[in-house]
């Protein structure tokens, strides 16, 4: 019989060791649960303990919640209730075990695994990059059901403890320090040995959330205060679409005011609701989408170099200054080249500030951060690259200086090393052309900020070898970002169907319809900023460069929006200048008027049938993701949906485009892109593949699975 949970002695103290059978992470799963309610029995009737310690059996992993395999399994509410009131029942028992105990945290404790932790008497954490503490329950359109809705306002504080449920941002360890949520970090070796001794020592625990909490967490009146502004954030945020931040909110509450069993009550009768809905069953389907990825990408890692070789970065821009940070984050040694001193200068100022702004939020220790940046070496001249194992070309987005540069540094290269280029738009193809190893060149598309974007297309052009795929997604997964795999072609996948949602955008502002419904719409139908507030945000600039490329290649069906060339013409470039279809110059952002005429947007408001924009936008995106799945760009609808989630903000709570046209079904979808292309014009109109499914019935992740 597989053991889950083993039970250790050590004189007066007993060790509990998480040990999930046949996986890397530990899951909650009924087993376990099982077995911790058989040993609790043990612990309860033992009498000559002084103290518990929880240890996890897996190298850099301390526990995650619920077994997502099993949740995907089950169809009807009961079996979910019965799971969460079983585990609540063994945590409340674990808490009010007779005895300290102290959990010893090395790698993630998320989910129902920081929930069990925080039924612990104390928590230590191992000082550890792989280290990270949180509830991210939110994330998947679930709810932490185990008790974490009480349980961590009441460590961190109520303010604190609802940001972190409303976000599920995980904390590192210095973080998760900082606020209470453990109470000692130490040196990944030492681990045990802390945590044994405070148990020991039995400090008095600290008070949580600071003299605000006094102030307004301790009394009804600041409490509601504290609640109705959570309210007023969840329902500008969410725009009503995710039903899991008001069921946190109301279990938060009911646990604050009325005690654990109150909490808990409610977070029993939110959970499976959540579990079963529609908006959670696409999140869990995309964070298993992901999960599925990266099994592959550390399948073909298996394969690849060592994976903490010398990363040469050349160009040190906004965008290559991040990449450096980020390669020097995952403990690369970097060389950062660019021929301009003064523009190398501001590339190592970049790296230097987002190290110590992770030290002043306790994300790294001060000596880690300088560490960090001490790995980055400049460099003026394409020499001394002899030991790169991936070099990342990050200069200007023209193809003629990227080729020139590429053919200066491949001389300087090892013949194994592996050819990068961070380009948006243009074709790998072009840039491998006239190299001597062409096999060793692929395209590393980053996300801009780098450091906040999680996605990586790893883009394969014609000649890319199986290697250089390898070491490429061991990189980025060695990053901590989600590597997909698309082929080479204009715009690769996340551009190219980018560009037609924000020339839909330009095509409602030009015919009339108020930039301010045109933003509010892309919002309400769920992507985090409207589309012309992105245009500015990207750099109307840069859209436009990218627009006439993929205007090249596609014709008609990508027509550029010109007129945004007389905003470029004035200096209005978007948020960098100012001033672009919004004016940044006050305190808040507004319209700019001027940049309407200058447009020649005309003086009468035009507004299309109400939901129209959304559908316009949506449609727009998902259309053209289709139309990359027909040509191979992407190899899988599951690649598509991530790539857009993660990529470009495409409404989580619809799953992708391909999940959001599933949900429609095919032939619903057909008709209505049928409708908008009679409307709004061809470019809605329906791909054969899309034509296909709806005669024969079927739906793309069915076809997919």
């Amino acid at each position: 019989m597989a053991v889950h949970v083993r039970l250790e002695r050590d004189g007066d103290l007993a060790r509990v060791v998480l040990d999930t059978p046949g996986k890397r992470v530990n899951t909650l799963s009924v087993a376990l649960l099982h077995e911790l309610e058989r040993l609790l029995d043990r612990l309860e009737s033992a009498h000559d303990l002084a103290g518990i310690l929880l240890v996890s059996a897996k190298p850099e992993s301390f526990a995650a919640g619920a077994d997502l395999d099993e949740l995907a399994r089950v169809d009807t509410p009961e079996p979910l209730r019965l799971w969460v009131e079983r585990g609540q029942r063994a945590l409340r028992r674990w808490e009010d075990l007779a005895v300290p105990t102290a959990a010893a945290i090395h790698g993630a404790a998320l989910g129902g695994g920081l929930e069990l932790a925080l039924a612990c008497t104390f928590r230590v954490a191992a000082d550890d990059p792989a280290t990270s503490l949180g509830l991210p329950e939110v994330r998947l359109g679930l709810l932490p059901a185990l008790g974490g809705t009480h349980r961590l306002p009441r460590t961190v504080g109520l303010a604190r403890g609802l940001d972190l449920l409303l976000t599920g941002r995980p904390l590192a360890a210095r973080e998760a320090l900082r606020c209470g949520l453990v109470d000692e970090v130490v040196p990944p070796p030492v681990l045990d040995r802390a945590a044994r001794e405070l148990l020991a020592r039995r400090p008095p625990r600290r008070r949580a959330g600071g003299p605000g909490e006094w102030l307004l967490a301790r009394n009804p009146a600041g409490r509601a205060l504290l609640f109705a502004a959570a309210r007023r954030r969840v329902e500008r945020e969410s725009g009503g679409h995710y039903p899991a931040p008001p069921a946190i909110l109301a279990a938060a509450a009911a646990g604050a005011c009325g005690g654990r069993e109150a909490g808990e009550r409610v977070e029993a009768e939110r959970f499976a609701g959540l579990a079963l809905g529609v908006p959670s069953r696409r999140l869990v389907g995309l964070f298993r989408a992901t999960r599925a990825g990266a099994a592959g990408a550390e399948e073909s890692e298996r394969e690849a170099a060592p994976a903490r070789g010398l990363v040469g970065v050349l160009g040190a821009g906004f965008m290559g200054a991040g990449i450096a940070a980020a390669a020097a984050r995952a403990d690369h040694p970097v060389r950062l080249l660019d021929a301009q001193p003064e523009a190398l200068a501001r590339g190592l100022g970049r790296c230097h500030a987002r190290f110590a702004e992770a030290a002043r939020r306790g994300r790294l220790a001060p000596q880690e951060a300088r560490r960090l940046f001490a790995r980055i070496a400049p460099a003026l001249s394409p020499t001394g690259f002899a030991r790169a194992e991936l070099v990342v070309e990050a200069i200007v987005e023209e193809l003629e200086p990227k080729r020139a540069l590429l053919a200066a540094i491949e001389p300087q290269l090892a013949p194994g090393a592996v050819i990068a280029s961070n380009t948006s738009t243009l074709p790998i193809a072009e840039l491998a052309r006239g190299l001597a190893r062409p096999e060793r060149v692929l395209g590393l598309h980053f996300f801009s900020p780098v450091h906040r974007m999680p996605l990586v297309e790893v883009v394969r052009q014609p000649a890319t070898g199986d290697e250089a795929v390898a070491r490429a997604l061991a990189f980025v997964r060695g990053l901590g970002k989600t590597p997909v795999v698309v082929r080479d072609g204009p715009g690769f996948y996340t551009t190219r169907i980018l560009a037609p949602y924000l020339a839909e955008a330009g095509r409602l502002l030009l015919a009339g319809a108020p930039a301010v419904a045109v933003d509010r719409a892309g919002r309400e139908a769920g992507f985090p900023v409207g589309p012309l507030t992105l245009l500015d945000e990207v750099g109307i600039d840069i859209a436009l460069h990218a627009a006439r490329t993929l205007a090249a290649a596609f014709g008609a069906r990508m027509p550029v929006p010109e007129p945004f060339a007389r905003l470029v013409e004035a200096g209005r470039l978007g948020r960098k200048s100012g001033r672009g279809f919004h004016d940044y110059r006050g305190r808040r952002k507004r319209v700019d008027r001027e940049a309407l005429a200058l447009l020649g947007v005309p003086a009468k408001r035009w507004l299309p049938p109400s939901g129209e924009i959304a559908d316009r936008l949506r449609f727009a995106m998902a259309v053209e993701a289709v139309r990359c799945l027909e040509e191979g760009i992407v190899a899988a609808p599951a690649d598509g949906d991530v790539a857009a989630v993660l990529g470009l903000g495409f409404p989580p709570f619809l799953g992708g485009p391909f999940r959001f046209l599933d949900a429609l079904g095919a032939a619903a979808a057909v008709a209505r892109l049928e409708a908008l292309a009679a409307s709004a014009g061809p470019a809605f109109a329906p791909p054969d593949l899309l034509r296909e499914h709806a005669a024969r019935g079927t739906a793309f992740h069915e076809v997919s699975s």
